[in-house]
């Protein structure tokens, strides 16, 4: 029977689509299915888990932007909870080492949408935000290993590609809608997504495994708040990469172990000179110094310019909602 961490790394991806989802994994770890809906409606309760649902691949089925603001540090909390309010929000941290020094996603439907949010952002706070957009991935996986340790060996290979941008129907939209608050913790979870989308389940399941084999879907299964389960450290590191070496080094980099995110995003000159951005988790500061020097020694980035934003507090945590306004 597994514990509750070696539980929990299961339960991460790999969702069934069946009629009764819980209860198929509770088989397999030697669990009864109301024992694993307790627990997750405990963890739930508490905060320790975001969700249980899809992890859409980003700039897929909608548009979004990790945005920055200059705050000074006395008026940090109060320009947090206003940017922390809009809608469109997902995650708000503050973050040390540079003075853009809250970062934040926002994402939407339609990049119309993004652009009037961080307008608002703008009017809320009295400061244009950065607006810094994906311009590759190389690798995204907010998976983390709890029972088993971080394996210290180079991935073979940078994660999936992001497929293209797919045009979504108004039975599509009320899916992703339904979805982005998480399945619920009942038997037959599916019964209930396809009552709220208004489609059959036998569609709702066709729908998320075809999502699931084109990659729109990346993830399906149990979201967790990372800082609860004891990755309390982590640092967004950039790198000012020639355009030339940037794709090169980003496939290199995002094969190193303890990253977690890995891309290229636009740069905003001359506020802002890095193009290159990876996420590194730790679960003490001790761990997460030594880990960012062998990182950049691995991929070659120790004599490029670049700069360590430690996170300092997590203000808001949720997944990226991109279907605020769906068809009636």
């Amino acid at each position: 029977m597994f514990n509750e961490q070696t539980l929990y790394d299961h339960l991460q991806r790999g969702f069934p689509l069946q009629p009764r989802p819980y209860q198929a994994l509770a088989a397999k770890a030697g669990w009864c299915e109301h024992a694993l809906l307790s627990l997750l409606a405990r963890d739930l309760g508490t905060g320790r888990i975001s969700r249980v649902g899809a992890v859409f691949a980003p700039n897929v089925i909608g548009v979004s932007t990790l945005g920055a603001l200059s705050v000074p540090p006395a008026q940090l909390d109060r320009v947090a909870a206003r940017v922390s309010a809009c809608a469109a929000v997902s995650h708000n941290y503050a973050r040390s080492g540079h003075r853009y020094n809250l970062w934040f996603v926002a994402g939407a439907r339609e990049r119309g949408t993004l652009d009037a949010t961080l307008a608002s952002i703008g009017d809320l706070t009295g400061q244009a935000p950065l607006d810094l957009p994906m311009a590759r991935e190389y690798h995204i996986d907010l998976g983390f290993p709890l029972a088993r340790q971080h394996d210290t060996r180079p991935r073979r290979r940078a994660g999936p590609v992001s497929p293209a941008a797919v045009a979504l129907d108004d039975d599509d939209w009320r899916l992703v809608a339904a979805l982005e608050a998480g399945l619920a913790l009942t038997p037959r979870p599916f019964d209930a997504l396809a009552r709220q989308a208004r489609l059959s389940v036998p569609k709702v399941l066709e729908r998320l495994a075809q999502w699931s084999a084109q990659g729109v879907v990346r993830r399906l299964g149990v979201v967790l708040r990372h800082g609860r389960f004891g990755y309390r450290h982590n640092a967004m590191c950039v790198w000012d990469v020639p355009d030339g070496r940037v794709d090169a080094i980003g496939m290199r980099l995002a094969r190193q172990p303890r990253v977690t995110l890995c891309y290229r995003r636009e740069r905003r000159l001359p506020d802002w000179p890095y193009n290159l951005f990876a996420m590194v988790h730790a679960r003490s500061a001790q761990d997460l110094q030594p880990a960012l020097a062998r990182i950049r020694a691995a991929a070659g980035l120790d004599t490029l310019p670049g700069t360590v934003l430690v996170g300092t507090h997590c203000y808001k945590q949720r997944g990226t909602r991109y279907a605020t306004q769906v068809p009636a």
